[in-house]
């Protein structure tokens, strides 16, 4: 055997010697490393749950008529009268976005089963708008305001905070304390004398945007009291991911 062979032997054995072993338990891992104390890495979730400060709600307009030009005017007209209600119960210009609009013939298939093709009846257009607001008492109200103003379809309301983020400050700290616990226990338990924090990542789910739209279901307005519309609470959630280096 070369020298040559016996050099590059023994670089290979060198390299397996460090490669570290890793052993898993729940949600924790832990990496042992021959040159340095086992790396312990695991992660720690804290909710927060408070009152939502801003709602968000869709509303919007389906026309029909003979020809695409008509039912885009009509609708146009339509949607002008929908988001001046919205302005006149406070929601600002840019707090009102268009979310969807959508053109497409209508057909009646009823006749197919005597074997006469659909019949064309016209183009129907859809155009919806969201409204985000602070003044979540009055979402009810709103809800009515649109409906009234001509709105056919309507849905949400989503609830959300403003600033999730500033939820989260107690929160960390609170995650914090409890993956010091975790480390110093873990340990313990593997007859370590403490653990060092090598690393924290931060990740989380918040309050946020709204979801696509779904189906809208169509209303017609009612001489009644205004909708109830109860906020709850909305859920934030903080995750750290921490990496320890167990110590003797």
């Amino acid at each position: 055997m070369t020298k040559q062979m016996l050099t590059a032997m023994a670089a290979g054995l060198v390299l397996a010697a460090a490669t570290p072993a890793i052993a898993q338990q729940g949600g924790s891992t832990v990496t042992t490393a021959t040159t340095q104390g086992p790396i312990l890495s695991f992660s720690v979730s804290e909710d927060v749950r408070s009152r939502p400060d801003q709602a968000t709600v869709g509303a919007g307009v389906t026309t029909t008529a003979p020809t695409a030009v008509e039912a885009m005017r009509l609708n146009a007209t339509a949607m002008d009268k929908l988001i001046a209600a919205a302005k006149a119960k406070g929601i600002k210009a840019e707090d009102i976005q268009t979310s969807g609009i959508s053109l497409s013939p209508q057909y009646d298939y009823s006749n197919n089963g005597n074997g006469q093709p659909p019949r064309f009846i016209g183009y129907q257009v859809s155009n919806s708008v969201r409204a985000t607001t602070s003044k979540i008492d009055d979402i009810g109200p709103l809800l009515d305001a649109l409906v009234a103003a001509g709105g056919t379809n309507v849905d949400g309301p989503w609830f959300g905070m403003k600033d999730p983020d500033a939820q989260l400050v107690g929160a960390r700290g609170a995650a914090i304390k409890a993956a010091e616990a975790k480390a110093a226990d873990y340990a313990r338990l593997a007859g370590y004398r403490g653990a060092e924090l090598v690393s924290i990542s931060e990740g989380g789910s918040f309050g946020g945007p709204p979801p696509p739209m779904p189906p809208m279901v169509r209303l017609q307005a009612m001489d009644a009291k205004a909708t109830p519309v109860e906020p709850g609470q909305v859920a934030n959630t903080l995750t750290l991911s921490f990496q320890y280096r167990l110590v003797r």
